[in-house]
């Protein structure tokens, strides 16, 4: 796919690049942009991204949206050649879940509805051993990771996210609401993994939608079909490649 192929897009208004919004127009662009991706030859191949999520002690709500918002991500890698999810989470006492491939919305969502958020602390070590262990097995695209707080030590966790980015797996944080100890942790295991972090405002299932699809695009088309998703969408997805490109 090339830049000639796709629809003439304009950047949104500052006043909504400003809070991270996009407007109906430019919602309208980026459907459309999908439409014809949809139409063009596979160049890319079926991605293989881990989707985790925090799902201690308040996450519910947050759990709920990404429910629902797990299709935007199949619909999204689907005009690029295809993905595969695996669904990752702790909670509880120790608990870390880890599922199977899956390769559509339906039986993504079947799994994610029974599932219910328990009190406890974060397991992102884990996740990132874990990651590893699936890229050693077969290639991973990265690791999307949506959360509000890390709890463990920064240095333990640098560690394997340096290793992480070695290997070219990279970490996609997508940060609900603004600890500032959290942001710079946060901020550090992205940039070691070679990754990119956002941050998002929990009343914003528009944002955060945007935000999963640009990480679909880029696991299943490279950072050419990240550029190309980004044109017309809002501040937030334009910065997840500028530090992917940085």
């Amino acid at each position: 796919m090339t830049t000639k192929d796709l629809p003439n897009v304009t950047h949104e208004n500052s006043a909504n690049a400003e809070h991270g919004q996009i407007s109906v127009s430019n919602r309208s662009e980026v459907a459309e942009f999908l439409d014809q991706a949809a139409n063009l030859p596979n160049q890319y191949g079926s991605a293989r991204l881990i989707f985790a999520l925090d799902a201690t002690a308040s996450r519910q709500p947050t759990w709920d949206v990404a429910t629902e918002l797990q299709a935007e991500m199949f619909r999204t890698a689907k005009a690029l050649g295809g993905l595969s999810l695996q669904l990752c989470y702790f909670r509880g006492l120790g608990e870390f879940f880890a599922s199977g491939w899956h390769e559509e919305s339906d039986s993504l969502l079947k799994l994610m509805t029974g599932i219910q958020c328990q009190a406890g602390a974060t397991q992102l070590e884990k996740l990132f051993r874990h990651a590893l262990r699936q890229d050693n097995a077969r290639k991973i695209k990265g690791v999307v990771f949506v959360g509000d707080s890390a709890e463990e030590s920064i240095d333990v966790l640098a560690n394997v996210a340096g290793k992480m980015g070695i290997l070219n797996v990279p970490l996609f944080v997508f940060q609900e609401r603004g600890d500032p100890r959290a942001r710079v942790v946060f901020q550090k295991l992205c940039r070691l993994s070679g990754g990119a972090y956002s941050q998002f405002d929990a009343s914003s299932a528009v944002h955060l939608r945007e935000l999963l699809q640009a990480v679909a695009a880029y696991a299943a088309g490279g950072l050419k079909a990240l550029r190309e998703f980004s044109t017309g969408a809002s501040a937030g997805v334009r910065l997840l490649e500028q530090q992917l490109r940085a």
